[in-house]
């Protein structure tokens, strides 16, 4: 059963001593310290304020999961348009500007956040509570100050360097925070937890359990800012406010060192495990059930119709008019299904992966019915309000699902460890390599092959470079759907290269298959067609021999045990090998099912992204990508400085992404000349 903390209780006081936007001129509070303090009782109604600022849909509610979800090879959404919008706000296609839409209302909560935990901390640390050495306050300010620092890290990431203090509006002399630098930025905060950590709980012996952060959670998150601070990321030239280039630190392995002992503290803790199965983690999570002692090591806790759309903006697309359905088949409500993911994805995954069950390729029509998607990009379905067993929010219902969000998990805490092992001691180690292998057996447990494709495939990689890449790869396949792949890729110094080449898939396959694209060699491997039927409930009960996990393991793990769903084409002989990457779909355009008759298959065409009055890909292809690379109508490339693909060889020469986001213009006009944007914004 969820255990909720019910943030509404007391958040009109905690209103007070807090400040919704740091550069209004009006102290925030005047409260003393002796009077918010006086017990634990009420020091905890007003750390809930905390958490609940941190819930807002402008960041990690929404906004972080889809607005600023920027494109890469995992998560991607596309573009039709040829010209930047007049809401300037298209920071996935890196082609944004100061004045865009949403800018403001997400750094202004970002920094209402760190202010309710400035606010939390200084009190609490000034109060006689704190004196006495309650270790019930010790563990909150832990948590603030892991609130804090996650704030921080995920602002420094998108804005580099950027407004930091520690200390609460109302006792600075200035209402301007000063800028510092993102290293200093994140070596403070790593050393503030390394002190608040010893004084805080295991999960385990909290109520709350992972909706609260625990020690295991400071440790994971110290763990996780050091490789940032460690890591490559976009930095402009000294007095030059248009030029920019990837740096990382020359103190970098410091860092690695840093993240290496905190992960390896989580993982030698033995707090938590991989025992669920892979997609069951977020199925659970989408039935509100939270489990301490498995992946999730902290979930930020979404209240249901208070905030959080997390299975709203994952999981199949329900038109708004399914709402009850005409039949009454979809008693869950309306489900955008916006986060999408890279139409190419699904075919880096291994065949018995069962991470890519969690991969939709189907929507719901007003009627519950279920409709095939060939679009340029697939749903995240790792979770769903249709999971919900329940149907608890109701037919009537859209957003605000009250579905956590696993901001940590276990898993992260194993490839950060055998990433950083590996960087440091320049081999893969044993302890490394069962790091990666414990991911690995998770995803491959019940694969007829899993020795080989968990110990043989992680010990053939016997040096860094090649053990790295298992990394790279293995990072994409765990957290897809959850905005971590881009900001890896910056911290490896890859995103241009995956960049440039996603483009060059999508254009390339665009342009009819042109192989000149086709780096991989896979574009005549890719489905043309496939041909499904609706299935029934009804049908997949009464012929259960027939729809075997082994077999249909698409349906068999579809969390849903309600509504209808697709069956796929298949060749079912034995005799007949499919070379094909959707090959347990059987799609393959050499044989094909009946399209008339009782036996009648629809068909769905996919890549069919040619225009055939331009004979040119289709503008999503070419513009989704705009503010990096961009080809138009008539085939010219802008920049024109952006090489044409003709070998791999090109991407050693590529300019950096443009990432980082601009300073809001409203932040810089208030901070009168303190603050000012470089990148060429």
């Amino acid at each position: 059963m969820k255990i909720k903390n019910i943030f509404l209780v007391g958040l009109a006081s905690f209103g007070m001593a807090s400040c919704n936007d740091y550069l209004e001129t009006e102290a925030p509070s005047k409260l003393t310290d002796d009077y918010v303090f006086a017990t634990t009782e009420e020091a905890n109604r007003l750390l809930n304020g905390v958490y609940q600022a941190t819930c807002s849909d402008k960041t990690y509610g929404n906004a972080y999961l889809t607005t600023f979800c920027l494109n890469s090879d995992v998560e991607f959404t596309t573009s039709s348009a040829e010209l930047k919008s007049a809401s300037h706000n298209e920071w996935k296609l890196f082609d944004g500007e100061a004045d865009g839409s949403g800018l403001e209302k997400t750094w202004n909560a970002v920094y209402a956040a760190i202010e309710r935990a400035n606010n939390f901390v200084n009190a609490a640390e000034n109060s006689d509570l704190y004196e006495s050495g309650n270790e019930d306050l010790n563990q909150m300010i832990g948590e603030a100050k892991c609130i804090r620092a996650m704030n921080y890290l995920d602002a420094v990431i998108l804005w580099g360097d950027i407004p930091f203090s520690l200390t609460r509006t109302y006792d600075n002399e200035s209402l301007v925070m000063p800028v510092a630098s993102r290293d200093v930025i994140l070596s403070t905060l790593i050393e503030d937890l390394r002190s608040a950590a010893p004084k805080m709980k295991m999960a385990s012996k909290i109520t709350e359990g992972v909706e609260r952060c625990s020690k295991e959670f400071a440790w994971s998150l110290i763990a996780r800012m050091s490789l940032f601070r460690g890591g490559y990321s976009l930095r402009h030239n000294d007095g030059d406010t248009k030029g920019y280039k990837m740096e990382r630190p020359a103190d970098y392995l410091d860092y690695y060192k840093i993240a290496r002992t905190y992960a390896d503290s989580v993982i030698k803790s033995g707090s938590h495990n991989l025992t669920k199965d892979y997609f069951t983690v977020f199925v659970d999570e989408s039935n509100y059930k939270v489990a301490t002692g498995d992946d999730p090591i902290f979930e930020i806790p979404f209240v249901q119709d208070v905030n959080g759309n997390i299975g709203y903006i994952h999981g199949p697309k329900g038109d708004e008019s399914s709402a009850g359905g005409t039949e009454g088949k979809n008693i869950w409500g309306k489900s955008s299904g916006s986060v999408g993911l890279n139409a190419f994805y699904r075919f880096t995954f291994d065949s018995e992966d069962s991470r890519r069950n969690t991969i939709g390729y189907w929507s719901y029509s007003y009627d519950g019915t279920p409709v095939a998607v060939a679009s340029y990009n697939n749903y995240c379905n790792k979770w769903s309000k249709f999971w919900d067993e329940s149907a608890i929010l109701g037919k009537n219902s859209s957003d605000k699902t009250g579905v956590n969000f696993p901001y940590m998990r276990y898993a992260d805490v194993l490839l950060m460890f055998a990433e950083a092992d590996n960087e440091i001691e320049g081999k893969p180690t044993d302890e490394a390599k069962a790091a990666l292998k414990a991911v690995r057996e998770r995803a491959f447990r019940s694969a007829n092959n899993k020795s080989d494709k968990v110990d043989a495939y992680v010990d053939a990689a016997s040096t860094k470079e090649a053990f790295f890449d298992l990394i790279v790869k293995e990072r994409a396949w765990e957290f897809g759907g959850e905005n971590i792949r881009w900001k890896d890729l910056i911290r490896w110094n890859m995103y241009n290269k995956v960049v440039y080449q996603q483009f060059w898939k999508y254009y390339g396959m665009g342009c009819d298959r042109d192989d000149s694209y086709d780096y991989e060699g896979i574009f005549n491997k890719l489905p043309g067609v496939c041909f499904y039927k609706v299935l029934s409930r009804d049908s997949l009960n009464k012929y259960p021999e027939k729809y075997t996990a082994e077999k249909y393991p698409e349906l068999a793990s579809y969390p849903n045990k309600t509504l209808d769903v697709l069956e796929f084409f298949r060749y079912d002989s034995d005799d007949l090998t499919i070379v094909n990457l959707w090959d347990n779909f059987g799609m393959n355009v050499d044989y094909m099912p009946s399209e008339v008759g009782s036996d009648a298959w629809s068909k769905v065409t996919f890549f069919s992204w040619l225009d055939d009055e331009t004979g040119i890909a289709k503008a999503p292809c070419r513009c989704s990508l705009r503010g990096y690379i961009y080809i138009d109508v008539y085939g010219v490339i802008t920049p024109a400085s952006m090489p044409e693909f003709n070998s791999l060889d090109v991407l050693e020469t590529l300019p950096p992404v443009r990432y980082m986001l601009p300073y809001p213009t409203d932040a810089i006009t208030k901070s009168q000349g303190a603050y000012k944007n470089y990148y060429g914004y």
